[in-house]
């Protein structure tokens, strides 16, 4: 089943990975995906700085891995 609000959707997670990443690399902060994801990692790193069993990158990395499938996957 495809969505309206999601045309180009093709259903492979990689192949919507790819051009989400490529879209955000191209456009920059203009990207409607780049800025939520840069907070998401913001706020793991924030996170991770608090935990004591976690690492500021991989709060960071965590954070915006999250955020960035929760934009491609919604």
């Amino acid at each position: 089943m495809t969505d309206p609000n999601r045309p180009n959707d093709s259903g492979d997670f990689i192949s919507d990975a790819r051009h989400e990443l490529a879209g955000m690399l191209q456009d920059g902060l203009d990207h409607p995906s780049t800025k939520p994801v840069l907070v998401w990692g913001a706020a793991g790193a924030v996170a991770a700085a608090v935990l004591p069993f976690v690492s500021i990158p991989l709060g960071l990395a965590v954070g915006a891995g999250y955020q960035f499938y929760k934009r491609v996957r919604p």
